[in-house]
């Protein structure tokens, strides 16, 4: 063997060295994190270890895995509407330029309500129940989805375009076999950060009107002032949000998007 190959032979692979590089940066923030916890009260910044019997606790009664599944399956309700409408919306306006002229100036509008303006209409609308944080999530993800959706059109080749009508395709096949398969990608990345989005502001759906869920839990715990449990609470949702992107997410982006160069390995 030569030296250059025991040089590499050594080297750690690189998903290994990424792992550890996490797990070095984790190790840092929870060591600042207690030494912070040292010097103020423990209402203002509760210390590592009663976090997480905290949590424990809240585990072992069944308050968090119940409440966690709860908001979870909100937030999938929303993204799941947000899709079914967004889809063929982006579809249909990026294809047919008039359409897309006319409705233009309505995405820019609903990009920049705020979650909490939907969450108040929602509590008017649909009062203190699970509509109210599944219409958030909804109205949060569609202009995104239907915005990349509707970019991705404008991405089809027009070479591609001209070859269906040549063929006669129908405008439903012309969708289906030319325009799908080059927005998925530009879908796909919309709907992660869709996904991401109608996360967190579904947490504040719940504070706001909800009887259930992450976010009325965080906000009991707030008025009674356990930051203990706020933490808890916090820790877990992040924690939930990281299995899904990391275990879900990546990996279902890179089998589906192996054959482009520009996706990451």
């Amino acid at each position: 063997m030569s030296e250059a190959e025991a040089i590499a032979a050594s080297r750690v692979p690189a998903g290994l060295k990424t792992a550890l590089q996490r797990c070095a940066l984790a190790a840092i923030l929870l060591v600042v994190w207690w030494l912070v916890s040292l010097v103020t009260p423990a209402y203002v910044m509760p210390n590592p270890i009663r976090v997480w019997q905290r949590i424990v606790q809240l585990t072992a009664s069944g308050d968090l895995p119940s409440n966690l599944l709860v908001t979870l399956l909100r937030v999938i309700a929303g993204f799941l509407i947000a899709v079914v409408i967004g889809v063929p919306a982006g579809l249909v306006l990026g294809s047919n330029r008039t359409l897309g002229n006319f409705f233009e100036p309505v995405l820019p509008v609903l990009n920049t309500v705020s979650s909490a303006i939907w969450a108040i209409f929602a509590i008017i609308w649909f009062g203190l129940t699970p509509l109210t944080p599944i219409f958030v999530v909804l109205m949060t993800a569609l202009p995104l989805i239907v915005t990349n959706v509707w970019q991705g059109t404008q991405a089809v080749n027009a070479d591609f375009v001209e070859l269906a009508r040549a063929l006669r395709f129908s405008r439903a096949k012309t969708l289906r076999k030319i325009y799908l398969p080059s927005i998925l990608p530009y879908f796909f990345s919309g709907a992660r950060l869709a996904f991401g989005f109608g996360w967190r502001v579904s947490l504040v759906a719940e504070t706001i009107g909800s009887s259930s869920g992450v976010g009325y839990r965080m906000r009991q715990a707030s008025d009674l002032i356990q930051t203990d449990q706020v933490f808890a609470w916090t820790i877990v949702q992040i924690a939930m949000m990281l299995v899904i992107e990391i275990l879900l997410l990546q990996p279902l982006e890179r089998r589906l998007f192996r054959w482009r160069r520009d996706v990451r390995s």
